[in-house]
């Protein structure tokens, strides 16, 4: 029984997906999800950062504790920023890349 066997699970490939194309679009839905989800981080890095300063000057007595934890949630939001603008920048690429794909012409009216 040297027969290969087919097993058909419950994940099927669309036939008209042609293999090694890119579905820009749905590349592009992709970065705009991780773009939302870096806004997300950055602005919950951002409390945070507040709210250890408030608790720093709530708590003299482990000021120093809070004002370095506010540095780290500052330092979070500003990582995650820069990561929210990469993830534009690459959805804009996809959007762009889609478009040339499929023949849409850009017209530079002020350029």
């Amino acid at each position: 029984m040297a027969e290969e066997h087919h097993h058909h699970h419950f994940h099927h490939h669309k036939e008209e997906e042609v293999p090694g194309e890119v579905d820009y679009k749905k590349e592009e839905k992709h970065h705009k999800h991780l773009e939302h989800l870096g806004e997300l981080g950055a602005a919950a890095a951002g409390a945070y950062a507040l709210h250890e300063k408030h608790e720093a000057k709530k708590d003299p007595e482990h000021a120093h504790r809070h004002k370095i934890e506010e540095e780290i949630g500052a330092a979070a939001a500003v990582g995650a920023g820069g990561f929210v603008f990469h993830e534009h920048h690459e959805k804009k690429e996809a959007k762009k890349e889609d478009e040339e794909a499929h023949g849409k012409k850009h017209h530079h009216l002020f350029g």
